[in-house]
């Protein structure tokens, strides 16, 4: 290599690297810290193209604030067929009834909703968002005896309950403290049950015999017709 002769001052300086090695070194850093991308992964995005055919799935609604059910579909797409990256996540919404007088809002919120869930990312927030519009004419109960404070509402309740069927919400269950009470409750039962049962044991009147007001003794039975204590002999018939 010839001698280079340099005739201006150095202002600065850096080692000269080939651009492979240093290609190489980054990639080998980002295997070692499990930062490696695998492009050939699909996630969810709004540039995803909808395919020709999506699997559904169609809730039915019915209020007494409506004189007809609401039917509400959740089209799902699937991600990554056939590989250990399967997923299934919403991809659209539509909300049909023959009652036309929501018809604007309703058009309005599916596109939203649909709009949401193709972006991709955590959309469970929905639910809370949409259970949490009250009615200002009042809510109701359904079915079950669930309270929704709004037709909305339920709306966000269907799309929750499909969330759940696919995997994308899971039960939280109870909490340790909800634990303790719950068996603490139990342990009390049961220790009450088992003393009513030596109660009854170790007496030598029937089970199930009423407190008779007299003698306070459970031994009051019906006999002809009529509660008399087998204790005292008090009856209500004289």
């Amino acid at each position: 290599m010839a001698a280079i002769k340099i005739e201006n001052k150095i202002v600065g300086y850096e080692v000269a690297k080939d651009d492979a090695d240093d290609k190489a070194a980054e990639a080998a850093l980002k295997e070692a810290r499990g930062d490696v991308e695998q492009t050939n992964v699909v996630q969810m995005h709004e540039k995803l193209e909808r395919p020709d055919m999506l699997l559904g799935s169609t809730y039915k609604i019915k209020t007494p604030l409506t004189e007809h059910a609401l039917y509400v579909t959740i089209n799902d797409v699937i991600l990554n067929p056939g590989t250990e990256h399967e997923l299934r996540r919403p991809f659209e919404i539509f909300i049909n009834s023959k009652n036309m007088d929501h018809f604007q809002w309703i058009v309005a919120l599916t596109r939203i909703i649909s709009a949401v869930f193709r972006k991709g990312g955590d959309v469970t927030f929905l639910v809370e968002e949409l259970r949490s519009v009250f009615d200002p004419r009042g809510g109701y109960f359904k079915k079950g005896g669930k309270y929704m404070p709004s037709l909305v509402a339920e709306i966000g309740d269907a799309i929750e309950c499909h969330l759940r069927m696919i995997g994308l919400l899971k039960d939280e269950g109870l909490d340790e403290h909800q634990k303790k009470l719950i068996e603490e409750k139990r342990v009390q039962y049961e220790a009450q049950a088992k003393m009513a049962d030596a109660d009854d044991a170790g007496s030598s009147f029937p089970a199930g015999a009423q407190l008779c007001a007299k003698c306070s003794t459970k031994a009051v039975v019906k006999m002809d017709g009529c509660m008399t204590c087998l204790n005292c002999g008090d009856s209500k018939c004289g």
